[in-house]
């Protein structure tokens, strides 16, 4: 084992040897193996936004077989997925790629503004499918987020208890949110010590934009004159709100962009210090080919740290 992924499992001394365990596992897989970060292929999509929207531009994902090798030819860390998608494929590709269950999962049927996701899945199931981790949602911000954090809390103890990891999506989303502030430095922030709080192992955001929603964080941001001017400051920013940068946070890949876009978003956060990205659409909605040219690129970007 490296020291780099020594150091960073010295940050969850509370946790007993199994969850270390799975989140060395998930560490120590595919081609950055060992450096201690992350490019993790999550597929909650179909569930999220529809399948047609998902998978039309490249039908072969419709198959959940195909993700599991997309992510394992890919070299990535590890793969995320809902319920459905594992069961489909969990027995075929056994011990090839550390797994995360997304346990919980919210649809775009209605327009809800203050989204309340499903609980779809649970620690048993995780265990019954060789998981490495549970993965969850919550949206600091809705009027339903205290419901959210009083459910992660109760399935994270249960996961830690058996060994597993936790990963938090931590989307800020509601509201009393605008668009522009889903996204804003301060909520972005905000988002990731909340997940931090509630005990999260990995945490997943979204990349923070210039803008500042709270009036009186702005205040504190402009006082102390906080840098955000640029992408890798903002990024630095956000590791900084997760315990000074003692947890691991990995960042959306957002929806299909542009290559070029991508991976100067992906050489931003390299060199911010954030520890990965977590990218669904922007290789699954390509052909395998392509998929695998852009995060074969991002690996690289990644390992030449």
């Amino acid at each position: 084992m490296t020291e780099r992924v020594k150091e960073i499992l010295s940050w969850y001394g509370s946790d007993n040897p199994g969850t270390l365990t799975n989140l060395a596992r998930i560490m120590n897989h595919g081609r950055l193996a060992g450096t201690g970060k992350f490019v993790i292929l999550p597929v909650d999509q179909g569930f999220e936004h529809g399948p047609a929207r998902s998978f039309a531009p490249n039908p072969p994902a419709y198959d959940p077989r195909y993700h599991f090798q997309l992510a394992i030819d890919a070299g990535c860390n590890a793969y995320a997925a809902p319920l459905g998608f594992l069961e489909a494929g969990a027995r075929d590709f056994a011990g090839e790629i550390p797994l995360i269950l997304k346990a919980n999962n919210h649809d775009l049927l209605m327009n809800e503004v203050d989204p309340l996701p499903a609980v779809t899945a649970g620690v048993e199931d995780a265990l019954r499918l060789g998981c490495a981790a549970i993965g969850f949602t919550i949206y600091p911000g809705s009027e339903h987020r205290v419901e959210m954090y009083e459910e992660i809390q109760g399935m994270a103890e249960e996961a830690k208890q058996h060994g597993l990891a936790v990963v938090v999506w931590s989307y800020p989303r509601g509201s009393d949110l605008s668009k522009e502030g889903e996204t804003a430095i301060d909520v972005c922030g905000y988002a990731a010590q909340i997940a931090a709080q509630l005990g999260a192992h990995i945490i997943k955001v979204k990349l923070p934009g210039e803008h500042i929603e709270q009036p009186e964080a702005k205040k504190v941001y402009e006082k102390e004159k906080v840098p955000i001017s640029t992408l890798p400051d903002r990024v630095r920013h956000v590791v900084q709100c997760t315990f000074g940068g003692r947890r691991i946070v990995i960042f959306s890949g957002g929806a299909f962009t542009d290559e070029q876009g991508l991976l100067n978003e992906v050489r931003a956060i390299q060199e911010g210090g954030g520890f990965g990205s977590i990218i669904g659409r922007n290789s699954f909605q390509r052909p395998k080919e392509d998929a695998l040219r852009l995060l074969g690129q991002i690996i690289d970007i990644y390992k030449a740290a």
